[in-house]
């Protein structure tokens, strides 16, 4: 990408630093009240989706949420590709209106729609909005810096990302306690405040929207063909794409998808032989052979969407198993213990467990009618809940003489502290975390670390983090775990788009930089469908999580495996053995 720009224009001769205009913190500014939104939702959504409607949440299953969680991230990376395009062509400042204009409603209307696929239209219409600033916000940043300070700017630029990325989600975990609504409310807001950013201090950096020899709708649509692949290669991987939409349903099962899917490829090869070998008129249209870019690259990819597969568990399952698995009241002690009290919430299933076995003493017990009812109190009070707010609502449901009056104090502190759980989001959080405390010292310490090497000893440290989790069933374990997952994120993560500028041609280094996000969009497909078909099959079924966890850490495994031989056996051969990389 250029860097032209109405703020800064060529860099000065002196090799002094250019100063960042304001329309580069004009555009952080965004960025981090998007991602305010995006973490603040996006990190309560596996809770959300999967929590009983009793709760406020939708009630749906492990493997429905898998596909959500999959497909619509998917194709979020995936969009950009056109997006970015069509922002080049129309503008900035217009794009980033269209966009806003597109989330403010769909995070509400995420919260008001209760179907299975209503919610996922309106995540994909929260995706259509996403994928519309995200490529806006990043060529803001690289035209409005240049080769002094391109390199700090982009540190400046991660940095806001995290810092949107740890608080959203803290904001989100403390207001879900007074409604879930309140979460898709805080997120709308966040993002109509980009609407001020925009309207009063953003200034348009491109020039192509402005210029009398722009590009024509059907020439960016030609370009980006040409990026991806050509259209036989699009309705290829649409209809696959369309077959995951409805896998899963009343309708359509899983293995009737595979099979679907593995019957389609094996349809579009075998059409593809006779058009290969057609020596007459040349095909147009459809009727072409498909076409998929450099083949090593690709190859690449695929290999690297096994560390975002493995990533991406840290935010779909790992609020599911804190929530369904991991006792957290060990971390309600100790200096930081009255933080966490503050933060913490009460966990209406273990209350009512601990009151039925009180109860139980006595000789009382409550009917399923009295407990649904009660549960439904306990959750109109669950924040703050005391003694004292907890002992008059026990009295009310338990009947004369159920508990003695000199115990019932007694039962309900000890109700209380059994069911005083950290928020998973809180949990989950250590990641955001430890990046904005750690990154810059982690990049300072491996500067001169081979990006190959960094890449592959950060994906083994990561799959270490995931894998440990399947012994670990306390709150502080867990978040050792997280936080060794994110040394190995913020070594893997940045080293692994350093790669990518080393093994590309030196003439076609941003058209391969653009394709990384596909390796992400890649590993946000694999990562939720795995990611619900495991935990439902293993963690709720069969009460086995730990094997969930060590498949996810082998994976992680294998694809530090995978880069190694990809490297010796693809790139050092390209190069003829000049290791650079």
């Amino acid at each position: 990408m250029t860097t032209h720009d109405i703020e800064t224009t060529n860099p000065p001769k002196n090799n002094r630093r250019s100063p960042l205009p304001g329309t580069f913190w004009v555009a952080n500014t965004m960025e981090i009240f998007e991602r305010l939104a995006w973490y603040g939702f996006y990190s309560l959504s596996t809770l959300y989706i999967t929590a009983p409607v009793i709760e406020g949440g939708l009630g749906f299953t492990s493997e429905q949420r898998g596909v959500i969680q999959g497909l619509v991230p998917f194709i979020l990376y995936l969009l950009p590709v056109l997006t970015g395009a069509l922002a080049d062509r129309y503008g900035y400042k217009r794009t980033l209106f269209l966009a806003y204009t597109i989330m403010v409603p769909a995070y509400l209307l995420l919260g008001q729609i209760k179907s299975y696929e209503g919610f996922l239209l309106a995540f994909l219409l929260l995706a259509a909005g996403a994928a519309t600033f995200k490529p806006v916000v990043v060529g803001t940043v690289a035209r409005t810096t240049d080769k002094t300070n391109s390199s700090i700017g982009f540190g400046i630029f991660y940095m806001m990302v995290n810092i949107g990325g740890f608080v959203g989600p803290m904001v989100a975990g403390y207001v879900r306690g007074w409604s879930w609504n309140y979460v898709f409310l805080a997120s709308s807001i966040w993002i109509a405040c980009n609407f001020i950013w925009l309207l009063l201090f953003y200034k348009e950096p491109t020039t192509e929207a402005a210029s009398e020899q722009k590009r024509t709708l059907k020439k960016v649509l030609n370009d980006i063909v040409e990026v991806l692949g050509n259209g036989r290669f699009f309705l290829t991987v649409s209809v696959i794409i369309l077959l995951l939409l409805g896998a899963g349903r009343e309708w359509i099962s899983w293995m009737t998808v595979i099979w679907v899917s593995i019957a389609w490829v094996i349809l579009n090869l075998l059409v593809d032989i006779p058009l290969r070998k057609s020596k007459g008129a040349k095909p147009s249209g459809f009727l072409v052979p498909m076409k998929l870019g450099n083949w090593r690259f690709a190859l690449f990819l695929l290999i690297l969407s096994g560390f975002w597969t493995s990533f991406n568990q840290i935010f779909l399952t790992m609020p599911e198993y804190i929530r369904d698995f991991v006792n957290t009241s060990d971390m309600l002690g100790g200096f930081v213990g009255p933080v966490f009290n503050a933060l913490a919430r009460i966990n209406p299933d273990v209350v009512i467990r601990v009151l039925q076995d009180s109860l139980t003493q006595f000789g009382t017990q409550f009917s399923p009618e009295q407990l649904s009812e009660l549960s439904r109190a306990l959750l109109d009070v669950r924040v703050r809940l005391t003694p004292d707010q907890l002992q008059p609502l026990l009295s009310g449901f338990s009947g004369a003489g159920a508990i003695p009056a000199d115990q019932l104090h007694a039962v309900v502190a000890q109700m209380i502290d059994a069911g005083k759980q950290v928020n998973p989001e809180y949990i989950v959080n250590f990641d955001a975390g430890a990046i904005v405390v750690f990154q810059i010292l982690v990049s300072w310490a491996i500067a001169r670390w081979k990006p190959f090497t960094t890449m592959v000893t950060g994906t083994v440290i990561a799959a270490i983090g995931i894998g440990m989790s399947a012994w670990l069933h306390s709150g502080w374990p867990i978040v050792i775990a997280i936080v060794i997952f994110a040394f190995g994120e913020m070594m893997a993560s940045p080293k692994s788009q350093e790669y990518i500028g080393r093994i590309a041609p030196r003439d076609k280094v941003a058209l391969y930089m653009g394709y990384y996000f596909v390796a992400i969009a890649l590993g946000n497909l694999f990562g939720g469908l795995l990611s619900g078909q495991l935990y439902g099959k293993l963690a709720r079924d069969l009460q086995r999580p730990d094997i969930m966890w060590i498949i996810f850490g082998i994976l992680g495994f294998a694809t530090a495996l995978a880069l190694v031989l990809y490297d010796r056996f693809v790139i050092r051969r390209m190069k003829g053995g000049d290791d650079k990389a």
